[in-house]
């Protein structure tokens, strides 16, 4: 997985093991809770921080911590 501030459908694919129209699915769902909370999205891709909080209920930087 790649460590940039964004993540794409191809890299929720292989993270969560599900298929192309569920990541961009879940992907629309994510940034329309952002939007609505007034932060800019960019179409296809969402924050890492904020994926890995959506589904681990922590970024990835913190759990190294731990």
């Amino acid at each position: 997985m790649s460590t940039g501030y964004m993540i794409s459908v191809e890299e929720i694919i292989e993270e969560l093991g599900v298929s192309s129209s569920y990541a961009y699915k879940l992907i629309r769902e994510m940034n329309k809770s952002l939007a609505e909370k007034g932060y800019r999205v960019v179409r296809g891709r969402i924050s890492r921080k904020y994926f890995e909080e959506q589904f681990y209920g922590m970024n990835a930087e913190q759990q190294k911590g731990e």
